[in-house]
């Protein structure tokens, strides 16, 4: 898990494109400072789809 106020890993939400599904992960701001972009598979829909980084 992330720890909270230590290093540069923050929690953030990821969003479907295709449905209201959404999911937490972290990332490390250092490595990937702008918007993280995955495809991921979305069991809403069924099916794979792309996920973005929410605000």
């Amino acid at each position: 898990m992330a720890k909270s106020g230590k290093g540069p890993r923050v929690i953030i939400k990821m969003s479907s494109t295709e449905s209201p599904y959404r999911f937490t992960t972290t990332k490390n701001k250092r490595n990937h400072p702008q918007r993280l972009e995955l495809k991921r598979y979305d069991p809403v829909i069924g099916r794979h789809a792309l996920f973005r980084e929410e605000k």
